[in-house]
């Protein structure tokens, strides 16, 4: 039986090469280690940059929102032979009046309920005294048995109390000056860059269709621009006609009831609506507030909330949706967490902010090609 030649293994056979194409896809990919730890550094300073600006970004995004908001009222007196820097002089001046005789109208109703805070609160709490008894005697058990299971309180030596000295920190009196020198400046950065975009019209549109390179290119900017504009404009306004609405329902029905000063309930809901759960909510605790301090029997105190009650599941699930429709519908989900992340990021006007940001974000991923599965994950 013959047997075969031995077969010298040469030291590429025994150790293969590395696949490198395979390896620099691994790192290059879409999905790389590179392109992924880029993306999340962009991210944490994107963050970073909005969480630390915000008291400049903050005027910049109100002004954005409102000018898309008024700026067919602007297009209408064009039409009307008015340039446009006088219109948006007109809308603006508009708005300032109406900003101003309704602070003036509602500064009153409103120092008169602040004042009267710390006697309604004690009426209000010798109200609840019943409802507040069982809570109370648990609370007192809950004392006594953690005194007796207190080993350390029948020992001999006890350690000396520790003196910590606390830092002190600016006064109230320093930081309401901060406070309205911030707040001066950023309505001054609002209401001029808000006269600006409403005077300038369509002067981006005009530069964006310039740079582009082919006609094609520049017909489908100028679609694109103008349905997301029109959607832009549409939602914005129509989300403020229904919570005017609301503000005048609940002023309506505040004043059937008896409840004093009617106009600053209507008000508030119509401002706090625009923060989804939590603007509902707070409505819910002072009209109840409000409830009990104005009537003496609890049927008739509870009619503020039950009517808010009534009215704002009427606008939440029957108006709001019949009106918007589900393409301008957030995922709830998506909503509470950018309601969350908004508020905060930027506080209140955080919140405040959060559903339109998210919105005009989720119609411009809409109308952009490689955004729509964002746009359609961010949708109900």
């Amino acid at each position: 039986m013959a047997l075969e030649p031995l077969r010298t293994i040469t030291p590429e056979e025994d150790y293969p090469k590395p696949n490198l194409k395979r390896l620099r896809d691994a790192l290059n990919g879409p999905f790389g280690v590179r392109n992924v730890a880029l993306t999340g550094l962009f991210i944490l300073a994107a963050f970073y940059t909005l969480y630390f600006a915000r008291s400049f970004l903050l005027p910049i995004v109100l002004a954005l929102l409102l000018s898309l908001l008024l700026s067919p009222l602007v297009r209408l007196l064009r039409r009307l032979h008015l340039p446009e820097p006088l219109g948006a002089g007109i809308v603006l001046l508009a708005l300032l009046g109406a900003l101003g005789g309704g602070i003036y109208e509602l500064s009153g109703p409103a120092y008169e309920w602040m004042q009267k805070a710390p006697t309604s609160l004690r009426r209000v709490e010798a109200k609840l005294r019943e409802l507040k008894r069982p809570v109370l005697l648990f609370g007192r058990a809950t004392e006594q048995v953690a005194k007796i299971a207190d080993v350390t309180a029948n020992s001999p030596a006890k350690a000396a109390p520790v003196a910590v000295a606390v830092p002190a920190g600016p006064s109230l009196g320093a930081r309401l000056v901060g406070g309205t020198t911030d707040f001066v400046a950023s309505a001054a950065i609002f209401f001029i860059l808000l006269y600006f975009l409403l005077a300038s019209g369509d002067l981006f549109l005009r530069k964006l269709v310039r740079v582009l390179p082919s006609l094609a290119d520049k017909k489908r900017a100028i679609e694109i621009a103008r349905q997301v504009e029109t959607d832009i404009s549409a939602y914005l306004s129509t989300v403020a006609m229904i919570n005017l609405g609301l503000g005048v329902g609940v002023a309506v029905a505040m004043a059937l009831i008896g409840l004093p000063n009617p106009l600053l309930w209507g008000m508030m809901a119509a401002l706090t609506n625009f923060i989804p759960y939590l603007g509902a909510a707070s409505c819910y605790v002072v009209l109840g507030m409000a409830g009990f301090l104005t009537f003496d029997d609890l049927p008739h105190a509870l009619l503020p909330v039950g009517a808010f009650l009534c009215l704002n599941i009427a606008e939440a699930y029957f108006i709001t949706p019949m009106v918007l429709g589900r393409r301008l519908t957030l995922n709830p989900v998506v909503l509470f967490l950018g309601l969350t992340f908004w508020g905060w990021l930027w506080g209140i006007a955080g919140a405040i902010l959060a559903v339109p940001i998210m919105v005009v974000f989720k119609i411009f991923c809409d109308h952009i090609e490689p955004l729509a599965p964002i746009g359609e994950f961010l949708g109900d």
